[in-house]
């Protein structure tokens, strides 16, 4: 019923080509990822880190009406309410607490209390836990699955793992199509339904994608899946099902629960993650399109999210660009230093 299938030579459809950009400009290459990292989040440090500059300049004292300014600058940076006051009363304590009285002295205090905000959610991935490690790809249409599963595919190869993807993704078409694409150039083989058609059983093809790999000693299994809105009911029992059947046929798996998603939603990836979670388990998060937004502060409100009994989801890795190279996984302290470094 199911089995691999080829990927085709031609590009894929137009409407998904950008998601299907393989490899970095010669330009990218040459560049280390912490100035690449600096580049892709040009628009939010427009937006946070340049104001900050201005307002310091322009107040050489401590007042209620810098941290109005700083509260304001925080909000369109897209941090959210509720880090934003956690980050403004952490700074007026320090601000007590070392006696500070010149606005000069505020940029490294809140660098250094963004960065005590952010750390929890610096938890590597280890993907040597199982053999076949199975993560399973979950999130919104248009948050750029296809393209993260071709991007870490890549990224394991490189660490000497072998790579099976599941295109569990049958309700849009040519998904097949387009992660074979990706398939094709990571020179991994990718399991699907056969037939041209779509609406085939998501949960079917990830079942047999697991088995085949386990007979075959793959390492990792991506399991695509159809993107889908959290308040599409029917299409949520469908993910839930798929969990149900991958626990079948792997009672440790899925090893991984990654949720996709697009910078560029800002405060609405808060919903997308409580959704998620209560369908799933969500257990890490790629955070993608950072260098089209200017929404890169919704990573301090993920991280602020969290119950005081609860370690936020982790953030493994963030996407600045198209390129093979331009998903890494995500370092708070190289974050922050993008942010507000020089």
């Amino acid at each position: 019923m199911f089995g691999f299938f080829k990927s085709s030579k031609e590009p894929p459809p137009a409407t998904d080509q950008a998601e299907a950009q393989a490899a970095p400009a010669p330009e990218q290459a040459k560049t280390g990822w912490a100035e690449r990292l600096k580049v892709g989040l040009s628009k939010t440090r427009k937006v946070l880190n340049t104001p900050v500059g201005d307002l310091f300049r322009r107040h050489a004292h401590i007042d209620e009406d810098v941290y109005e300014e700083l509260e304001t600058i925080l909000l369109t940076a897209d941090v959210g309410v509720d880090a934003t006051q956690y980050l403004l009363d952490a700074l007026r304590r320090k601000v007590k607490q070392d006696k500070l009285t010149e606005t000069g002295q505020l940029r490294d205090t809140l660098r250094a209390i963004l960065l005590e905000l952010l750390a929890p959610l610096e938890r590597p991935l280890d993907i040597d836990t199982a053999r076949p490690f199975v993560i399973m790809l979950a999130g919104v249409n248009g948050a750029g699955k296809t393209t993260t599963i071709g991007k870490l595919a890549k990224r394991f190869q490189g660490e000497g793992k072998h790579v099976l993807l599941a295109a569990g993704d049958t309700f849009r078409a040519a998904a097949r199509e387009q992660l074979a694409v990706w398939g094709e150039r990571n020179n991994v083989e990718v399991i699907g339904g056969q037939g041209e058609g779509t609406g085939g059983d998501p949960a079917a093809v990830i079942y047999d994608a697991i088995h085949s790999a386990r007979a075959r000693g793959i390492d990792v299994v991506l399991a695509d899946t159809a993107g889908r809105l959290p308040t599409q009911m029917h299409l949520m029992d469908e993910i839930r099902k798929v969990k149900r059947v991958i626990q079948k046929a792997d009672p440790a798996g899925p090893q991984e629960v990654l949720l996709v998603l697009d910078a560029n939603t800002g405060q609405n990836a808060l919903a997308q993650i409580k959704a998620f979670d209560e369908a799933i388990g969500v257990t890490g998060l790629v955070l993608t399109k950072l260098d089209g937004t200017a929404k890169g502060g919704v990573i301090a409100a993920l991280a602020h999210r969290h119950a005081p009994s609860r370690p936020p989801v982790p953030v493994r890795f963030i996407g600045v660009g198209e390129g093979l190279d331009d998903l890494q996984p995500f370092r708070a302290a190289e974050f922050v230093d993008a942010l507000f470094g020089e």
